[in-house]
């Protein structure tokens, strides 16, 4: 018989034919009532696919008795306790490296599309201002000081990129980086004041919430740019609107933000801000290679073997 599997939130077609083709594919996102719905199936689920937003929360979990593994399509992991799921013997798995590339990019197209005014310009020609107008100048990138929060493997891939710009190149991390020749900055709003830039590529979870708060922001300055590719929750949204509104910082590119899909409409109006609905990794190629992990994490746990890429 095909294992039973619970799919949180919807896949790609293609995806979606090939889990059906292993699995008895149980559909959260389809259920009228979740509740009675998780009730009537649970008893005989053992694997969970869900996106790394949406996770799956303790209550989700402890309805499920027979759970053996969720399989996460991304690399966060705070929307899932890691030890609630050691202590019930449940695996867990992300799909790492085939998105660093993507995000790095993302933060970069944030970066230069905030910097140098790219999507204002582009709506600045639309409308037909520059016919006897000019828009403004644009901040430069080249040369300039980035700090990097989080230098994991999205943040030294978004370093990389970095030095190409001939950037100095900063960051902060729960431990210094062993091997990386960037200056370890201990505090986020020394950090802060020794950026031109300041790119957030930490992991999510209760130990980052929140950690770019208005002393971080203000350290930044009013001519400085905020980019966030990592999770909504770590930056203070309410603190960074003000900042922005009040002119205490110089712009923002985001794609991450504490409430998505909803944000705050105080945003769509400011012209120093780029916003994005959580596409860093949203390539056809990654989103391919992400699928490929998630099967094949899937495929060696009722195999008998070793998932690819387990964090639990």
């Amino acid at each position: 018989m095909k294992p039973d599997l619970l799919l949180i939130e919807p896949m790609t077609p293609d995806v979606e034919t090939k889990l059906d083709a292993a699995y008895q594919v149980h559909r959260l996102f389809e259920a009228s009532d979740p509740t009675t719905f998780v009730r009537q199936i649970g008893k005989r689920v053992r694997a969970i696919v869900s996106g790394g937003r949406t996770g799956a929360g303790n209550a989700l979990v402890d309805a499920l008795p027979a759970l053996e593994i969720i399989a996460i399509n991304g690399i966060g992991t705070d929307a899932v306790d890691l030890a609630h799921a050691r202590a019930r013997s449940v695996r867990v798995t992300t799909t790492p490296d085939v998105l660093t590339d993507d995000v790095a990019d993302m933060a970069w197209a944030l970066l230069l599309a905030t910097a140098r005014r790219i999507c204002t310009n582009d709506r600045f020609v639309r409308a037909g201002h520059w016919i006897g107008g000019h828009p403004p100048l644009g901040t430069k990138v080249t040369s300039k000081a980035l700090g990097i929060v989080g230098l994991g493997r999205v943040g030294q891939a978004i370093a990389h990129r970095a030095a190409g710009f001939d950037m100095s190149i900063s960051y902060s991390n729960p431990h210094p980086v062993p091997g990386v020749g960037y200056r370890y900055a201990p505090s986020l709003e020394d950090l802060a004041r020794e950026s031109d830039f300041l790119i957030v590529a930490a992991s999510g979870g209760p130990q980052t919430r929140g950690i770019i708060n208005r002393s971080v922001l203000e350290a930044l300055g009013p001519t400085g740019i905020l980019i966030n590719v990592a999770r909504g929750s770590v930056i203070d949204e309410p603190a960074l609107v003000a900042a922005l509104a009040e002119g205490r910082l110089g712009g923002a590119g985001l794609d991450v933000f504490a409430h998505e899909p909803e944000v705050s409409q105080t945003l769509w109006t400011m012209d120093n801000v780029v916003l994005q609905p959580h596409q860093a990794s949203a390539t056809v190629e990654t989103r391919h290679a992400m699928a490929d992990l998630v099967l094949g994490n899937l495929a060696a746990h009722f195999a008998g073997k070793e998932p690819l890429t387990p964090v639990v």
